[in-house]
């Protein structure tokens, strides 16, 4: 029976976001780690299929059963090798067996397939390309040369920085590349498993997806500064920023979830992590006035999305690419527009990254545009990592995009935006206000005398002034690489 507990435990805080499939296996402490790691990963594949079968045959409404304890135990009966318990979950199963077993056949009828198998849908029978293991070198406790030297004493061999994504395609065996972009940012053959590794259970290795270090990485507050990570659970990020900030300064971490927050809090205290303060708060209830949030000049705002970019917790497998509703993503993206524009009404805030693990523009650009609409005068995009292969969609080409297929990477997003200077507000304001100008429809408010031509028809549209025709021709500068 515990088996079974601990696969429906892990489902819950894979629902929940709370890491992906092999880092809540192993952290679950589960005697047979292959069995729990086998249980959770097939229960996920078949999960549709399940509920289904489940909601068809009422079986939620036998005593207390909640769904993912119906789905492990569905799953052992009718796909798995049996059911491995015994009392009273076991009774249950076994007395609506014929039920369920009923279900499937019924479902193999309507779909018009004979095996199990068949029943996923084909873009998830293939789980698509693998990627590489990506493990983050954590500063706060050791530095690159000295995990580098741990390792090659283990038998790795250590190959340099990579030169480009097809070498870190081409790994195996025990050997390691830096990473061509992240430093300090260390690539493993895909299958590499580090989970039980002393480097990994002592904190001095962060297990992080390469797409997830973006973030952070580019919003790069010194050290010493006051930086807001704004739903910062489960809490690599924050561990992420507390390492750039060699734990000086002031880390705000907020999120509304006190059981991801319980689990960050357990992954900052082996990571090492000092100077945080962590809050169980939305952060839509902060006042940006308070004087403790007086010196934040840094944001990472990384909020609730539908998580559509995330190969780790097998999505590809979970989720169709339709099965997330319009509703959903219009709900989705309406709480982060509402969380990026509270963001910028910080007073000192000077740079905000926005970042999702979705792959849909209406949580992506649609939601930076929208953001920018009402912020052009204060705020403005920064083009970053020029030599990052995915970009933006036009016309938000500064942002960057992240895919397996691309950059061997889970899908995400990430925005910059800064604060402009008094003197770029100024001339923000005066582009605005002639673009206001020619753009005026010719049916407004403004009435032209009579049988004389109205100033927009007289002559040419005005135009902006020398100085804001010099602003404009300047190229923004590119955040550099390291």
């Amino acid at each position: 029976m515990v088996l079974y507990v601990k696969a429906a435990e892990i489902l819950d805080k894979i629902e929940n976001k709370e890491g992906a499939v092999k880092t809540l296996v192993y952290n679950s402490k589960f005697q047979n780690i292959k069995q729990l790691y086998a249980l959770v990963c097939e229960t996920l594949k078949y999960s549709k299929i399940l509920e289904e079968i489940i909601t068809s045959t009422g079986l939620l409404k036998q005593k207390k059963l909640k769904m993912n304890v119906a789905k492990v135990l569905v799953y052992d009966l009718l796909i798995g090798r049996g059911v491995k318990c015994g009392g009273s979950w076991k009774a249950l199963i076994m007395k609506h067996r014929a039920r369920l077993q009923a279900a499937l056949a019924r479902l193999k009828i309507k779909r018009k397939v004979s095996r199990n198998e068949d029943l996923l849908p084909k873009a998830s029978q293939a789980q698509g390309k693998q990627l590489p293991r990506y493990a983050r070198i954590n500063t706060l406790k050791t530095s690159q040369e000295d995990v580098i030297d741990y390792l090659k004493r283990e038998g790795y061999t250590y190959l340099g920085r990579a030169s480009s994504l097809e070498e870190l395609q081409r790994l195996s065996g025990k050997r390691f590349y830096c990473d061509l972009h992240l430093p300090g940012l260390l690539v493993f053959p895909a299958k590499t498993d580090l989970h039980a590794h002393f480097l990994y259970q002592t904190g001095h290795v962060i297990l992080q997806d390469k797409a997830s270090c973006l973030p952070a990485f580019l919003l790069n507050p010194p050290a010493g500064a006051h930086v807001i990570d704004a739903c910062a659970a489960p809490g690599n990020k924050t561990s992420h920023l507390a390492a750039l900030l060699g734990n000086r300064g002031k880390l705000f971490a907020f999120d509304l979830d006190p059981k991801r927050l319980s689990t960050m809090s357990t992954l900052l205290l082996r990571a090492g992590v000092t100077c945080h303060e962590l809050a169980n708060q939305d952060f839509l209830t902060l006042d940006p006035e308070d004087p403790r949030y007086s010196q934040v000049e840094y944001i990472l705002l990384d909020p609730s999305c539908s998580g559509s970019g995330i190969v780790g917790r097998m999505n590809e497998v979970t989720d169709s690419p339709g099965s997330v509703s319009t509703q959903r993503l219009q709900s989705l993206a309406a709480f982060q527009l509402r969380c990026l524009n509270h963001a910028l009404r910080f007073p000192r805030l000077q740079r905000l990254v926005y970042s999702t693990c979705s792959v849909h523009e209406e949580e992506n650009e649609s939601v930076v545009q929208a953001c920018l609409r009402e912020h052009r005068r204060s705020f403005r995009l920064v083009p970053v990592l020029p030599s990052w292969p995915e970009r933006g969609q036009a016309p938000l080409t500064q942002c960057l995009r992240a895919s397996p297929g691309e950059t061997l990477t889970n899908g995400f997003f990430v925005a910059m935006l800064e604060r402009r200077s008094p003197g770029e507000q100024e001339e923000e304001e005066e582009l605005t206000s002639c673009e206001a100008v020619t753009s005026l429809p010719a049916d407004s408010d403004v009435e032209a005398e009579s049988h004389d031509p109205s100033p927009l028809e007289a002559g040419p549209a005005p135009t902006a002034s020398k100085k804001t025709r010099k602003k404009r021709k300047k190229k923004p500068k590119l955040h550099q690489e390291n």
